[in-house]
């Protein structure tokens, strides 16, 4: 068996965002249009309004019963062959939220006990297993907005070591009053929308909620995940460290990977100043010839998820050779290489995934066609 054969194969991936599925989603951002609108941060106490994607018809407040364990079930439908969370096929759940605000709507509330049902990750996760039938191998991965790199890494750890067959990753992050609040209160969630890699004089985010799938496996897929990478600088509680060498460090072991490559880079890309600055600036001194684009002016920052949510996306991307532009965001840029427009593909072969979180925490990988 040759290096290349060992290497796992995305068997299969899907998202769900508040344009709906990774089809529906990918052709609603070549469009250009937003899944962001103005909300009040605080859901029905109110607050400033800021720029969130809601599922339609979610309300930002938790309820007692999920409100997003039907959408779950909606995105769990699509692999729902048995079997999962067995030695040979385990699950990894990952996320940054999980039920975090069931709990604020606990104390915030009447103290109703069906809050606490999945206030936590393991409560959260418990009640997918449930729900969606899984066996007892279950792992749970939460590092802020690399959460969803951290379970593909180790789900393509335990396929190449042979521990596993296949390997479920999911992801779910659903915004909630706690989570809008904590964000408002950095001054990054404002009432301004996001323009990723936009030279502008004040940055903003906006968030969204999101989750994704991806099948990792030995079975033959149209895509490989060729190399990964993780590092953190472990510089401060949200900043990076200002010469960029957190992302240097990543992307120029990736640039050595990617050789003899034809590459196009799909970003971080939050709508913030310093850290999308040192993102694409890291890209071009890498890959000065590869387009770089960011989605999350329209879908607005899911968290935890948006590794596989926006992976889910840009396969989508590479099986119609197109894919969206940096929406929402206009001239003059931090680099060259953000593109604004959608973009062909059809002479590239691989795209470059990165998610950058809190603390200079930074994972990226390269999605080859197989």
């Amino acid at each position: 068996m040759t290096a290349s054969d060992a290497l796992p194969h995305l068997i299969d991936s899907g998202c769900l965002t508040p344009f709906g599925d990774d089809i529906a989603t990918h052709r609603a951002l070549i469009e250009g249009r937003l899944a962001i609108a103005p909300h009040p941060v605080l859901g029905a106490e109110g607050g400033d309004s800021v720029p969130l994607a809601l599922l339609p018809g979610r309300c930002l407040d938790e309820t007692a019963n999920p409100a997003w364990l039907g959408p779950l079930r909606t995105l769990a439908g699509r692999f729902k062959d048995g079997g999962w969370g067995q030695p040979r096929r385990p699950v990894i759940v990952t996320s940054s939220n999980f039920g975090v605000g069931s709990l604020y709507a606990f104390r915030r509330a009447d103290h109703d006990p069906g809050h606490l049902d999945h206030g936590t990750p393991c409560s959260s996760t418990n009640l997918l297993r449930r729900h969606f039938g899984w066996g007892p191998d279950v792992t749970i991965y939460s590092h802020a907005c690399v959460s969803a790199h951290l379970g593909l890494l180790q789900a393509t750890r335990r396929v190449a070591s042979n521990t596993a067959d296949e390997v479920l990753v999911f992801s779910y992050d659903f915004l909630s009053p706690f989570v809008t609040g904590g964000f408002h209160a950095l001054k990054i969630l404002n009432e301004g929308f996001p323009a990723p890699y936009q030279r502008r004089e004040t940055g903003s985010i906006a968030l969204g909620d999101g989750a994704a799938y991806a099948i990792v496996g030995r079975r033959k897929g149209d895509f490989r995940l060729t190399a990964q990478r993780v590092y953190n600088e472990h510089h401060h509680f949200t900043a990076n460290r200002p010469d960029g060498t957190g992302f240097r460090r990543v992307f120029d072991e990736l640039g050595a990977a990617a050789k003899g490559r034809r590459v196009w880079l799909k970003g971080h890309g939050t709508g913030t100043l310093e850290a999308g600055r040192l993102e694409a600036e890291a890209f071009a001194a890498v890959f000065p010839e590869a387009p770089l684009v960011g989605w999350k002016g329209s879908l607005g920052h899911t968290l935890g998820s948006c590794g596989l949510v926006e992976l889910a996306i840009a396969v989508q991307c590479m099986r119609t050779r197109q894919a969206p532009g940096t929406v929402g965001t206009q001239s003059p840029c931090f680099t060259p290489n953000v593109a604004t427009s959608p973009l062909n593909l059809n002479a590239m072969d691989s795209v470059i995934c990165a998610s950058n979180a809190f603390g200079g925490a930074h994972a990226a990988f390269i999605l080859s066609d197989a």
